[in-house]
């Protein structure tokens, strides 16, 4: 009987996802951060704005729903393709026309558009050097997908299920992922040496925890490494983890 009842813990434990921790931001590099603000509002939507919309900061993101595309003003340096974020993907209904519409603005188109599990999807890269994936996913518009190129997608996934909860399940029936609600967390096997991310043109990821000090008890019991501390920052608390191949991950407390 004891057995019994364990195995249906054990089993519904396993059903349940782990509560999610919010997505909040992604982390680009520009020349000009309101330009690139301006361009990724043209082709993905979204509003240019500034932090804390407060007047006093230059525009440097895009916010699209709950999830912030925001620029640092610097040299974007190589590309994404080669680190642990290969690329970060959106969806819309006419994925070949965002495609034209992305190339005839600066951008860079990588390959034909094709065909994935009834979905049309293609690759741009955006003039700064960031790989974009373009899916026309009905369930899930706008910001859609990070994907980690990474030695060991199972076990990379599984440090950031352990980090940031979420539900484990597979894309299109073929790709494993992690699914926050609103922005999937997808893995692929890198063929190559993987590069840091940080200085890159996709420099590091990120997300919101309403009590940071918390999180980083927390976080560290788990045996993630801090590579900055909390800290408060511009009337908000930030702190920097470094993830599988050296994926920088940025913590915040809005």
């Amino acid at each position: 009987m004891k057995q019994r009842l364990f195995l249906l813990l054990v089993c519904l434990g396993l059903a349940t996802p782990l509560l999610a921790t919010p997505y909040g931001h992604i982390h680009l590099a520009a020349p000009d951060a309101q330009e690139a603000a301006e361009w990724y509002a043209r082709h993905f939507g979204g509003t240019p704005t500034r932090f804390g919309n407060s007047s006093q900061y230059p525009i440097d993101r895009v916010m699209m729903g709950n999830i912030a595309v925001i620029f640092f003003e610097r040299d974007p340096g190589e590309g994404s393709v080669g680190t642990g974020v290969d690329h970060i993907g959106f969806s819309m209904g006419d994925v070949e026309q965002t495609f034209a519409g992305i190339v005839a603005d600066g951008g860079k188109g990588l390959g034909d558009l094709r065909a994935f599990a009834g979905m049309t999807l293609g690759f741009v890269e955006d003039p700064w050097g960031t790989k974009i994936e373009l899916i026309d996913d009905p369930d899930l518009r706008g910001p859609h997908h990070i994907h980690l190129s990474t030695p060991d997608p199972e076990a990379t996934l599984a440090w950031y299920q352990n980090a940031f909860g979420g539900e484990s399940a597979q894309f299109g029936g073929a790709l494993p992922g992690i699914n926050y609600g609103d922005i999937w967390l997808l893995a692929a096997r890198a063929r190559a040496e993987i590069a840091p991310t940080l200085g890159r043109s996709l420099d590091h990821l990120g997300w919101n925890f309403p009590d940071l000090a918390a999180a980083a008890v927390e976080l560290k019991a788990k045996g993630v490494e801090f590579s900055m501390e909390p800290r408060d920052y511009r009337g908000i608390r930030i702190s920097f983890v470094t993830g599988p191949d050296d994926v920088r991950i940025e913590l915040v407390q809005p």
